[in-house]
């Protein structure tokens, strides 16, 4: 019989492979299960990762991959997990195919998913003509035109910062309304607020040229920037029992400092359980994850 596994990682992308890195620097007996759909998967190339600036996400990963498999002590396997069970030293694992795996310790390192507006051109462009870190992809379209496109209240923050990289038109779609010291600052900045809603995306996919409004207008766009609206990719921590925290995008799995859930023996990590988002961040939860999951294999808790 196979010896069980001490910590399973779901979720093979920035912030699990980040997590295993550190137990199997540590001779920890680690799964990593990843069904490869990560959330960067839109985006042709990563920006700002210290090191890797400009390299894909997928070769990131399998770069990272391959490092991680020289352990000894780490085995990756393609898959999706469907159901989780059990508490602090016995977890199990159900996959996609009926199989099972257990471990002492679990990490939830399963991302979101975004939630795009309904407007016809946006899901197509997604990761190139439409855009959502402007530290993550407004180098590439700076200078350019440049619109926002709001999808909740923190959208005129966004506005507020796309201007140091082009010129900028924000778009309200009739959702939020600029306060007077806002409205001020977006003066101040050269924003030109647009509150008749966007109807539709056009340009050759999956690039932008402009945007058509609901009365017919058509305003020049090079490049769309929105924040979208984020959900869990799965429900597998509701299956644990962690507690849910509404973040200002979505739903967030609570942790503390080492990243332990509600649930012991239980640690998230990256987009899943972070209000901020973006490859560095997740990166570094990994680590902390997986530091705090050495930690418990140890102290017990």
């Amino acid at each position: 019989m196979q010896e069980p596994f001490e910590v399973i990682i779901v979720g093979g992308s920035f912030a699990g492979l980040s997590a295993a890195m550190q137990l199997a620097r540590a001779r920890r007996r680690v799964l990593m299960i990843d069904a490869r759909l990560p959330r960067n998967r839109f985006a042709p190339h990563s920006h700002g990762f210290f090191g890797l600036d400009g390299v894909s996400p997928s070769e990131i990963v399998a770069t990272a991959t391959a490092q991680l498999l020289k352990y000894p002590t780490v085995t990756v396997i393609e898959a999706e997990v469907r159901k989780v069970s059990g508490a602090l030293g016995c977890f199990r694992v159900a996959l996609a195919d009926g199989a099972q795996r257990e471990a002492s310790r679990l990490i939830l390192a399963t991302g979101v998913r975004d939630v795009l507006p309904p407007i016809p051109g946006i899901e197509s462009r997604w990761g190139v003509g439409v855009l959502h870190c402007p530290y993550c992809h407004g180098f590439e379209v700076a200078g350019r035109r440049l619109g926002v496109l709001a999808t909740h209240s923190l959208s005129v923050h966004q506005a507020m910062l796309i201007p140091d990289w082009g010129p900028t038109t924000w778009f309200t779609q009739g959702i939020v309304e600029p306060d007077a010291q806002e409205a001020a600052l977006l003066t101040a900045r050269g924003v030109v607020v647009e509150r008749t809603p966007v109807a539709e995306l056009l340009g050759e996919v999956p690039h932008i040229e402009a945007v058509r409004l609901v009365d017919g207008r058509v305003v020049p766009v090079d490049a769309l920037f929105i924040t979208p609206q984020s959900a869990m990719a799965n429900d597998l921590s509701v299956q644990l029992g962690c507690a849910i925290d509404e973040g200002p995008l979505g739903p967030l799995i609570r942790v503390g400092d080492w990243k332990e859930t509600t649930v012991p023996g239980v640690f998230a990590a990256g987009d899943a359980s972070n209000a901020m988002t973006n490859a560095t961040f997740a990166s570094a939860a990994g680590v902390a994850a997986g530091v705090g999951a050495h930690r418990s294999l140890i102290f017990g808790r």
